[in-house]
């Protein structure tokens, strides 16, 4: 299924949600309960309405970070390492929370690029997950970052989230951030900028639009989440860039409203 205009997401069966570090936390600090109600309220309507949703969620550095009140976010991969150790269960324990509220099963999947490059762990991976979906539970993924030294790592959620759609032959992508789209220009610090609703092709012209995150807690930015449009667009996966804490974003989304930056795909499935 080529999803190749907004009015035709509606078709959209198997989505793959991606919700950054930026969206998850308060600025003051620590994980926002009311995002994270809003989020698994959402995603609990989709599945209810019959599509299938896997979330590739941030948070888990951003959360040690919070643990061990450190405001700036480490370089050293054994940094990193410890530190998304310390908020993995952090992480999941919030999900499990909101999400349990929904009498909906919510599972752990944590993933290296060696996963995604090696044929039978990717088989291996995608059945796992396929079955977690027919069981209507919802597919939690993140990087294994407590494990994933410099080689084998994927670098950001955003672009294992463009990967992920592959693995499980999703007919969407959605990137959920701070911001609700792609912009002509960085919209913090130039008022003239426009946002983009439509991106048929992610050239030097686009890239050019992107720029660095700001939060301390966060990495990638804008232009990380053009890397894994652009690579879901090669695996035929239509992609949306839109601001995550809209209290309806989802089915604004999946309901072809113009919100966010639609990244049409390219080629077949």
């Amino acid at each position: 299924m080529i999803l190749a205009s907004r009015s035709q997401i509606k078709k959209a069966r198997r989505v793959v949600v991606k919700v950054g570090s930026s969206v998850l936390m308060k600025k003051s600090g620590g994980f926002s309960p009311v995002v994270f109600k809003n989020l698994a309220r959402q995603i609990d309507a989709l599945v209810r309405s019959g599509k299938e949703v896997v979330l590739v969620s941030s948070g888990a550095i951003a959360a040690g970070m919070q643990k061990l009140k450190i405001k700036k976010r480490p370089q050293l991969i054994r940094k990193k390492q410890a530190l998304a150790a310390l908020g993995q269960t952090a992480l999941m324990h919030e999900y499990e929370k909101v999400f349990g509220r929904l009498k909906r099963k919510v599972a752990q999947v944590l993933l290296t690029r060696e996963d995604l490059d090696d044929r039978r762990r990717f088989l291996n991976a995608r059945q796992a997950i396929s079955e977690l979906l027919r069981l209507k539970a919802v597919p939690i993924i993140n990087e294994n970052d407590t494990v994933a030294v410099e080689e084998i790592q994927v670098g950001d959620n955003d672009n294992l989230s463009a990967l992920v759609t592959n693995l499980v032959e999703a007919d969407l992508l959605i990137l959920l951030t701070d911001i609700d789209g792609v912009y002509t220009a960085d919209p913090w610090l130039n008022k003239t900028a426009r946002r983009v609703p439509i991106i048929s092709n992610i050239d030097k012209t686009v890239h050019g639009f992107a720029g660095n995150t700001r939060a301390a807690k966060s990495t990638g930015g804008m232009i990380t989440k053009l890397e894994a449009a652009e690579k879901a667009a090669r695996f035929g996966v239509a992609t949306v860039i839109a601001k995550g804490h809209g209290k309806n974003i989802l089915k604004s989304i999946l309901d072809g409203k113009d919100c966010g930056t639609f990244v049409q795909p390219k080629g077949r499935k």
